[in-house]
């Protein structure tokens, strides 16, 4: 397929602006230019019940959390641990904001976004550690933000699902709260991936190979690290065991291949899989439903998955 229209659009609107791409600003523009982008595309943010800022012990210090909670009859919800994207360099609470009012919304569940430390100035594995912190103190604290940790999901999108897939590989080997589900929206599987769609990706006004690159220099101090499952995920002997997944991929993006790749690793091992391409989308579409249709689709089939996933079991 093509680029859907909605995207052609969006592509129009950037070019005739003179739209840099991030990788070519520095890090204070980046991340400015980011957050504005996010709050741009996101749409109307959706009213929850309530919204806590709070912050949490982490390996390095403090951590902010957001915790979401819905409407409800007071009946403890299921938890999602959510983990924004922005190549490990970028993005705040605030880049996920409506993401998670609408999972929270429409899965029914408290959502927990967590804002760990960013690379350059801490680099891998400083963001794995403190997402590990944020679940296990989520895990021993949900029933006081009305959740049940013992449902409990871990989601993200871009680096955001690198994290997820990456904590649920750590967890599974090194002890920690069982984990329900893991809702993976276009991730980073693999540093040194060479795919079709890695090759293919290089227009300049969507996140492309030179993205890629860009957001991995920044997340390593040393290109070897990038072979350690918890930085690739793709690159874990063993997928078994894992929870199962959702895995939400976009035609028009250089992580599709590995993501599919990864999907398709986890359905060999035994983990129920779900695999989601979105044809004429770009990478980044899911947190843009103010201007793709598409991107509501996405994040209402991520809440259906999670609902059914994070259910209480009814003997």
């Amino acid at each position: 397929m093509s680029l859907h229209p909605q995207v052609e659009t969006l592509r129009a609107r950037l070019a005739a602006a003179g739209t840099r791409p991030l990788y070519t600003l520095d890090l204070a523009e980046a991340r400015a230019a980011d957050l504005a982008a996010a709050r741009s595309a996101g749409g109307v943010p959706e009213p929850v019940g309530s919204v806590l800022d709070a912050e949490i012990p982490g390996p390095g210090g403090l951590l902010p959390v957001r915790v979401y909670r819905p409407e409800s009859d007071g009946r403890p919800l299921p938890v999602l641990c959510y983990f924004f994207g922005g190549g490990w360099t970028l993005g705040t609470l605030d880049t996920c904001d409506a993401i998670c009012r609408r999972l929270a919304n429409a899965a029914g569940c408290v959502v927990v976004s967590v804002g760990y430390r960013l690379a350059p100035e801490h680099r891998f594995p400083a963001a794995l550690y403190d997402c590990r912190a944020a679940v296990e103190w989520i895990a021993g604290h949900a029933d006081v933000h009305g959740g049940d940790g013992s449902r409990l999901a871990l989601g993200g999108d871009s680096a955001g699902a690198n994290l997820a897939a990456a904590l649920t590989l750590h967890l599974r080997d090194h002890g920690g709260p069982p984990i329900a589900a893991q809702l993976l929206v276009y991730p980073n599987t693999d540093h040194r991936a060479d795919t079709a769609s890695r090759r293919e990706n290089q227009d300049p006004v969507f996140f492309n190979h030179r993205s890629v690159d860009w957001y991995w220099r920044h997340y390593l101090a040393d290109p070897a690290h990038g072979a350690d499952p918890y930085a690739s995920p793709l690159r874990a002997g063993d997928l078994g065991g894992l929870p199962p997944a959702l895995v939400i991929t976009a035609e028009y993006d250089p992580l599709r291949d590995e993501g599919e790749q990864y999907a398709e690793c986890l359905a060999a091992a035994g983990v129920p899989v779900t695999l989601s391409r979105y044809d004429g989308m770009i990478h980044g579409f899911f947190a843009m439903p103010g201007e793709l249709d598409a991107a509501a689709t996405a994040q209402d089939e991520a809440a259906a998955f999670l609902a059914e996933r994070l259910a209480e079991v009814r003997v």
